[in-house]
């Protein structure tokens, strides 16, 4: 969704945007939209994502949908500080894998007067709040909350199913080891 159709853009100053839901909802794509969009209108845009997420490319982000756009990794959201200086819009996927500096590195850059866009996961695989998500949320002038589809029912769905019985709470996948549900279909894991 364009942020500028709904409320009015900022002058002057930087903010934070969040694109948060489940797996399989369209995050990334949204991100690349954004970003896309930016550098249409010519402004100098910084991609990063966490060196962790190296499921189908290296130095791209890339989407559920195949839709790609050249990034930076980096082990730490500190790196992003020194990599971005010239940028205008900053852009970081998969944000939940980050460590919770994150939250303060975003709050640097939009001090700064940058826009930035934060794409992640608000809930790991039980369905709990994944930091450092929510804080990000807490943060950010804007939000955007994406659904996908539940595979069981077909109803708008929010969690990510885990089909697999590890229980690492960082465990890079895609449709193989993850599948989007409702809440109705959504099975946690017990507690251990």
């Amino acid at each position: 969704m364009d942020t500028s159709a709904l409320h009015n853009v900022p002058r002057n100053t930087g903010w934070i945007e969040v694109i948060a839901g489940c797996m399989f909802s369209g995050k990334t794509e949204e991100l690349i939209r954004r970003a896309r969009r930016a550098q249409i209108a010519k402004q100098k845009v910084a991609i990063f994502k966490p060196r962790i997420d190296n499921r189908y490319s290296v130095e791209h982000i890339v989407s559920h949908s195949d839709q790609t756009l050249v990034s930076t990794p980096v082990d730490d959201a500190s790196e992003i500080l020194d990599l971005s200086r010239e940028a205008q819009v900053v852009g970081i996927d998969e944000g939940q894998f980050f460590k919770q500096n994150i939250v303060d590195v975003c709050e640097i850059l939009a001090n700064q007067g940058k826009r930035v866009i934060v794409a992640g996961l608000d809930q790991d695989y039980r369905g709990k709040p994944f930091d450092p998500i929510p804080q990000l949320l807490a943060i950010a002038e804007y939000i955007t909350k994406t659904l996908a589809i539940c595979v069981v029912c077909g109803n708008p769905a929010d969690r990510t199913q885990r089909k697999t019985s590890q229980s690492d709470r960082f465990l890079v996948g895609a449709k193989d080891i993850y599948e989007a549900r409702c809440r109705n279909c959504f099975d946690p894991p017990l507690e251990k």
